[in-house]
């Protein structure tokens, strides 16, 4: 199954590591890729196949014996794995608080479909329809994409929502801080449009500029608000 070149892993690792040394959070914690929650269990993909992706290098094809790939069996192989997968780490809780993993039956009820056919597509590895597919991803809380993307864009849709989470949270705590200087400010040059967009470029000086750019903008956004505010008011005092 054909990869998308365009995809550059390394450089959106970058900036999720420079966002989260800003948050004072740890590369391994971020970028975990064991266990529930990290960048195995999120993207569907074994992990070494992660860490071989994380070092830049192609994953080897499926195919056995030298001879060429078929897409729609490689594609066929993939969907059933991760169904597979998903079976494996999404567990449901018993009363007593262990877990264990859902029978055929309930996850044929919640796809709309039988145990029986899944026992057969498990079986022969002949991949279920989209529509059955997106069943069976919506049984576990994952979406058709989690089943269909090829390994290395199932790995760059995880780490851009990471990516976006961090650069949420990293302007949430910039808009604050700035509010919090905003209101400590006996000089007024945080209140000037040029001082609030000053400040935030020396505090992103370190960022990639790809991930300070979103920021900055915001911030000019709002000091723009703010002065056309002010204008509005000069005038307004002006024809009072």
């Amino acid at each position: 199954m054909g990869e998308d070149t365009s995809l550059d892993l390394a450089a959106t690792v970058e900036r999720i590591v420079s966002l989260a040394e800003r948050a004072g959070r740890e590369r391994a914690d971020v970028l975990r890729i064991e266990g529930e929650g990290g960048l195995s269990y999120a993207s569907g993909l074994p992990v070494q196949d992660v860490e071989a992706l994380l070092r830049g290098e192609p994953l080897p094809s499926a195919a056995t014996g030298g001879g060429p790939v078929d897409p729609v069996e490689e594609r066929h192989r993939q969907i059933v794995a991760r169904i597979l997968f998903l079976r494996r780490t999404r567990l449901r809780t018993l009363e007593g608080g262990g877990r264990i993993g859902y029978t055929l039956a309930e996850i044929a009820a919640g796809a709309g479909t039988s145990a029986q056919w899944l026992d057969k597509m498990i079986k022969t590895g002949k991949a279920p329809n989209l529509d059955h597919a997106a069943g069976i991803a919506a049984f576990f809380g994952e979406r058709i994409e989690f089943l269909v993307d090829p390994p290395a864009r199932a790995l760059d849709r995880v780490l851009q929502q990471i990516h976006m989470d961090l650069l949420e949270r990293t302007v949430e705590r910039q808009d604050k801080d700035l509010a919090a200087l905003k209101e400590a400010d006996p000089t007024g040059y945080l209140r000037s449009e040029l001082g609030i967009v000053g400040y935030a470029a020396r505090a992103l000086a370190d960022v990639p500029e790809d991930t300070a750019q979103p920021i900055i903008a915001l911030i000019e956004s709002i000091a723009r608000r703010s002065r056309e505010e002010r204008a509005r008011e000069n005038r307004a005092d002006a024809d009072s």
